[in-house]
């Protein structure tokens, strides 16, 4: 499951991200992640989460982000909720059919592995693809 929240800048995604990411840590069953492009909610999420900076680890396409997922389930697959700040500035892309390809993915690999995915974007919801839309 993809439940993807889309917005300009500034429109309190990612504020709104830490509340979920919050109650997920009190709610959900299993380990909750949260991948951000950089470590700006080191002091606003619980210290159950494990927190994840995209930039030490060059995730700047999607293949790199699909081994990265990929990996991290194989080396736990207690995780219930991933959570994905800002996708396309820890890629480094606009949002694109590639975008689409990407969540197309990540809901397969969901629903295969019972994770959810929470996902921001930083964009006008306009610019989503018919693909995308399902998900907002």
């Amino acid at each position: 499951m993809v439940r993807l929240m889309m917005g300009a800048k500034g429109s309190g995604k990612t504020k709104h991200l830490i509340e979920m990411i919050n109650n997920a840590a009190k709610d959900e069953p299993g380990n909750v992640v949260c991948i951000e492009a950089n470590r700006n909610m080191t002091y606003d999420i619980h210290y159950h989460i494990r927190l994840i900076d995209a930039q030490e680890y060059k995730l700047d396409n999607y293949d790199s982000f699909r081994g990265f997922i990929s990996g991290l389930y194989a080396g736990n697959y207690d995780i219930s909720h991933v959570f994905v700040d800002n996708l396309c500035k820890i890629v480094g892309r606009d949002v694109d059919k590639d975008t689409e390809a990407f969540l197309n993915w990540l809901d397969v690999f969901g629903e295969r592995n019972g994770i959810k995915f929470t996902v921001t974007i930083s964009a006008d919801p306009s610019a989503a693809t018919d693909g995308i839309q399902k998900y907002l």
